[in-house]
């Protein structure tokens, strides 16, 4: 399957598990518009703090730029809050694109996708 499906896969995966990234999150939503395009999720962590998550299969450089580029628009968004946090979610993140995050405060989560997958089940869903 491409990165492409399996990016989006996982895009739906978390955002119905959002406490992946730690307990008491929560979606706010998906793909939500920046004035340079959306950023993959939205959520609120358990202090009720904005979250913006970036997912890709593969953790880039390339990826990290975006999210930077998107954390810069939210915060200028004051709906949002003094400050919107950042965290960069793939099955594998190189050590260039980690050391990148870090220098820009950004949190990276690596993400398994195959335990994530053995939560989904569809036919639990009620719509």
């Amino acid at each position: 399957s491409s990165d492409l499906g399996v990016e989006a896969h996982l895009q739906e995966l978390l955002a119905e598990n959002p406490d992946t990234f730690g307990d008491g999150w929560s979606l706010v939503r998906r793909e939500y518009m920046t004035p340079i395009g959306p950023v993959d999720l939205l959520c609120r962590d358990a202090d009720g703090v904005y979250v913006a998550v970036e997912v890709k299969r593969r953790g880039e450089l390339d990826g990290v730029e975006q999210l930077t580029r998107y954390l810069d628009l939210l915060n200028r968004d004051h709906l949002l809050g003094d400050r919107v946090r950042g965290v960069f979610a793939a099955q594998k993140i190189k050590p260039q694109a980690r050391t990148l995050a870090a220098d820009r405060g950004i949190e990276c989560v690596t993400v398994d996708y195959d335990a994530l997958r053995g939560m989904d089940h569809p036919e639990d869903r009620l719509f």
